[in-house]
Parts: C-alpha cells; sequence; structure tokens
C-alpha cells in the first residue's frame, strides 16, 4: 500500500509540475536557490526574518530601493553610512565574492520575501547591473 500512495505523490508533483510556466518554474528556481544563499551570506546580519538589527543594519522588509542598486550592493558591499527610508544605518555592508548566478538567486529571494513582491532577477540582469556600478 505504501508503494502505491508514494508512486500517486510523484505522480501528482509530476503532474503539478509540468502545469507551471517556464516562467514560474525559473521564478521557483531562483527563489529556492536564494534562499540557502541568503541563510550562508545574509542572515546573518540581516536575520532570518529580515528586520535587521536595529541602526545597524537595515531591514530588507518592504525594499523601495532601485532594484539596479541592489546587485552592486551584494557584489561590492557599501563602506558609507547607508540612508534607506530616511533612516541611516552605520554598519558596512561587506563585499562578497558570489558569482552573478548567485546574486540573481538572493535577490530573488529577498526581493520576494520578508513583505516584498518583486519580480524574478535573472543573471543576465545582475550582470548587466554590475556593469553600471559606481
Amino acid at each position: 500500500m505504501k508503494w502505491k500512495v508514494s508512486g500517486f505523490v510523484a505522480l501528482f508533483v509530476f503532474v503539478l509540475a509540468a502545469c507551471q510556466s517556464e516562467r514560474e518554474i525559473e521564478f521557483a528556481r531562483y527563489y529556492s536557490g536564494g534562499s540557502v544563499v541568503y541563510q550562508s551570506k545574509c542572515q546573518n546580519c540581516h536575520g532570518s526574518d529580515g528586520k535587521g538589527l536595529a541602526s545597524l543594519i537595515p531591514a530588507l522588509t518592504q525594499i523601495k530601493t532601485d532594484k539596479s542598486v541592489l546587485a552592486c550592493l551584494v557584489k561590492y558591499g557599501s563602506k558609507r553610512l547607508l540612508n534607506p527610508a530616511d533612516k541611516t544605518f552605520g554598519a558596512e555592508m561587506p563585499a562578497t565574492d558570489l558569482p552573478s548566478v548567485d546574486i540573481a538567486k538572493v535577490l530573488t529571494y529577498v526581493t520576494n520575501s520578508f513583505g516584498n513582491k518583486m519580480v524574478t532577477t535573472t543573471t543576465e540582469q545582475v550582470e548587466k547591473d554590475l556593469k553600471g556600478c559606481k
């Protein structure tokens, strides 16, 4: 009986996945990969809930920043005081050695979590944005 139930569940998951559009599959792949990157690279400072740390580290909730700037912040960090939503934060954002694909994944995760609802950030978009970093 267990075998029949497991087979049915596997068939159901396969059929469900087959019904998703390419865009939904791409989003799910980036989002789930971004969750892993966030947990290993970002969560220590920004927290599991994305709320940051008082006046030191900005919250990632309800991001209002121009999305093209985010890739630059993740890749190169920032030594200046950040001032999102008229609140100044004093901690330095460290640079990372993440490849473009991981930056795209973590940005997809962050910009679609913690109260944010944006679209998938692709690797191509990250590479374009990184070329425009100042």
